[in-house]
């Protein structure tokens, strides 16, 4: 426990300066720009309470041109972090994109909407298209560290044509071992998405309202008994709905998982999980390799059991 104590303290003294901003899109491997249609703050500073009001795309908005990236259904989308506006400062810069102490997930939500670029951001209804947790030892900003600030997902090819808001969020859970210490960043990004899909939307939820501070991937400790925070091995429980599943009727499946993946014959997303005991996820990846576990089975259960005890 002093052990831990010390952990905590040390992580604490060095977050005043490692937090992150996401700046850029790229569709298609093709970088978007500097602040092209992205609607970003000038503080790094995050948001700590699930019930902010600025919660769905941060706050103190102080870049938003009239940039509506177009995304064709389907494709790859990524999105670039740095700890300050510009990225690195200086050719030693420990804390771009983000201190690697800041282990977490990183998410993705879209909202449909009339106009990306004019929007507000008050009453808009969110759906969940991607989500990166653990797996394979790694979280998903360690993939974002080791990747230069980019993080990629795919747009599911289902969605249909026309203008969304993007939301990029990342959690950072050093210091969640205590209520209300979960770290979120979140930036939007307008966007007009092309194709021939046909959802606009499924299982959505209301930002602030999807999360509670109590949610097992939000209140937790994520460090082992060796000071490592990787869980011991354990799963972690990704927050928000399920990830649009494009091969269900009903438009999504549970995936709540140790990395990231949809169920009914989706793909899942690098490194995420993809098979192991009594797994009813995604069992393909879109691309590189995903992970199997048993481990992964025994844990959901319990998990599931814990929160239907707490709906009694």
């Amino acid at each position: 426990m002093k052990t831990h104590a010390l952990l905590l303290a040390a992580l604490a003294a060095s977050s005043v300066t490692g937090h992150t901003i996401m700046q850029k899109i790229s569709v298609g491997g093709a970088d978007q720009g500097q602040l092209k249609g992205v609607r970003a703050p000038d503080s790094d500073y995050p948001i700590q309470d699930v019930n902010d009001g600025s919660f769905a795309c941060n706050k103190d908005i102080k870049h938003q041109d009239s940039t509506v990236i177009s995304v064709a259904a389907g494709a790859k989308v990524g999105g670039w972090w740095g700890h300050v506006i510009g990225g690195a400062q200086g050719s030693n810069d420990p804390d771009n994109p983000i201190a690697s102490s800041h282990k977490g997930p990183i998410i993705y939500y879209l909202a449909k909407v009339d106009n990306a670029a004019t929007t507000g951001t008050t009453g808009l209804r969110w759906f969940k298209v991607a989500e990166d947790g653990l797996s394979g030892g790694q979280w998903a900003v360690d993939r974002m560290i080791s990747g230069g600030g980019w993080h990629y997902f795919t747009m599911p090819s289902c969605v249909a044509p026309g203008d969304y808001l993007l939301r990029a969020e990342l959690i950072a859970l050093h210091s969640a071992g205590s209520s209300g210490q979960a770290q979120f960043y979140m930036e939007c990004a307008q966007i007009r998405v092309t194709g021939s899909g046909t959802n606009s939307g499924s299982n959505t939820v209301s930002f602030p309202g999807a999360y509670k501070a109590s949610d097992p991937g939000i209140l937790i400790n994520i460090y082992d008994n060796s000071g490592q925070p990787y869980l011991g091995g354990k799963a972690y429980t990704i927050p928000g709905p399920a990830v649009l599943d494009c091969g269900s009727s009903a438009g999504s499946t549970p995936a709540t998982n140790s990395g990231s993946s949809s169920g009914g014959g989706a793909s899942a997303v690098l490194y995420s999980q993809c098979g192991g005991s009594d797994w009813t996820g995604a069992t393909t990846c879109a691309e590189g390799t995903c992970q199997a576990s048993n481990e992964w089975s025994m844990y959901s259960k319990i998990a599931r059991s814990e929160e239907q005890k707490e709906e009694i």
